[in-house]
């Protein structure tokens, strides 16, 4: 009996418009800022425009991303709200795949955007067996001092109460064709801009850090610490971070160069550590392992993976032969891949955009 199960930061899934462009210029358009706009209202006015115009081709793209996952469970992540998700679901995602994602599951969680993570699930998997949601759990309201996990490293930007998770630990308990599976859907804290001296990741690392710490406690809570690894439990989502990645040398005119390198230090290390879960796309050759391309301009450019499926060690013996997928159609052209890996792209990608999402969709069939 098998499962499809994927994930999708779909990215910016949204159904209200952000005016606050018009003051705060690093939140503006940039194609605004090509035009000279005198007033508040024509700045809605041109923003409203702006914004239907792109949505529609994005979201034809996710659309076209999910079918290509056909997945019997998808995790996604950055929904703004049921309304919006029911919305795709039904203007977009049922003229691509039918009438599939009947359960819908998203709790509100803790992003200042208000974007959370969310599952849609079909009633039955493609060989018949009932998909049955028993229960649903939010974690959001964990704080350091729950769970004892406040240190200096968190010190300057952060309370022992405030809430670990930046989104959510969302924690479904299911049953597929009678057998149980539980599944934990995340999306960590972003990396951000360099500040305090350090980039981005490591400034922002020791919250991810936290982050990948609850998670744990929570699945050893449930199962029962050094119990785990006979037990059915995935973990899914967008971690925005890795424990390696490749880098890209050279230019479009001499040619690239693809060099992979493994980080000294990465949040995940708090799941890997003593095999507590498994990363199934180790199976992938190490230069096809990437679910998204990172560049700030020629000097900094690399690929790697910051979406996850991550199976229990149970999990993974049952599925040791199975790989994983990567769905790259909705990637820009903008994305540099290595050679051999090229796709053909959907309909109207762009340059920068339109595209499916900065991220791509994994996928993977299970045995459950």
């Amino acid at each position: 009996m098998s499962l499809r199960l994927a994930t999708f930061n779909i990215e910016n899934l949204m159904s209200r418009f952000d005016f606050s462009g018009f003051r705060n210029q690093l939140k503006q358009d940039r194609v605004l800022r090509l035009f000279e706009v005198k007033t508040e209202a024509e700045y809605q006015r041109l923003e409203e425009a702006r914004t239907i115009a792109h949505t529609d081709d994005t979201r034809q793209m996710s659309a076209l991303a999910i079918a290509d996952c056909d997945a019997d469970i998808l995790c996604l992540q950055e929904a703004d709200n049921m309304a919006s998700l029911q919305a795709f679901e039904y203007n977009y995602l049922f003229r691509m795949v039918g009438n599939g994602y009947r359960q819908k599951y998203l709790i509100e969680g803790n992003d200042s955007r208000g974007i959370d993570v969310a599952v849609l699930m079909r009633e039955e998997t493609r060989d018949g067996q009932p998909i049955e949601c028993l229960e649903v759990k939010s974690h959001a309201g964990l704080t350091y001092a729950d769970l004892d996990i406040f240190n200096d490293a968190l010190a300057s930007n952060n309370r022992p109460n405030d809430r670990i998770f930046k989104r959510d630990c969302l924690e479904l308990d299911l049953r597929i064709g009678g057998r149980p599976l539980t599944l934990y859907v995340v999306h960590f804290k972003s990396m951000g801009p360099a500040r305090d001296g350090m980039d981005g990741r490591q400034a922002t690392m020791p919250v991810r850090e936290a982050e990948a710490k609850a998670v744990r406690h929570i699945i050893e809570s449930r199962f029962g610490r050094g119990h785990t690894a006979d037990k059915m439990f995935a973990i899914c989502g967008d971690m925005n971070d890795y424990q390696e990645k490749v880098d890209i040398l050279g230019d479009r005119r001499n040619g690239y160069e693809f060099v992979p390198r493994e980080e000294e230090q990465s949040a995940l290390d708090a799941l890997t550590a003593d095999g507590f879960v498994e990363n199934p796309m180790l199976r992938r050759p190490v230069l096809d392992r990437w679910t998204l391309f990172h560049s700030r301009g020629p000097q900094e450019r690399h690929l790697c993976q910051l979406d996850y499926i991550w199976l229990s060690p149970a999990l993974a013996r049952r599925n040791e032969g199975r790989v994983p997928e990567i769905i790259r159609g909705g990637q820009p052209f903008r994305t540099i891949f290595p050679p051999g890996q090229e796709v053909e792209r959907y309909p109207r990608t762009g340059w920068d955009r339109p595209k499916a999402s900065d991220h791509c969709p994994v996928a993977m069939t299970l045995d459950v």
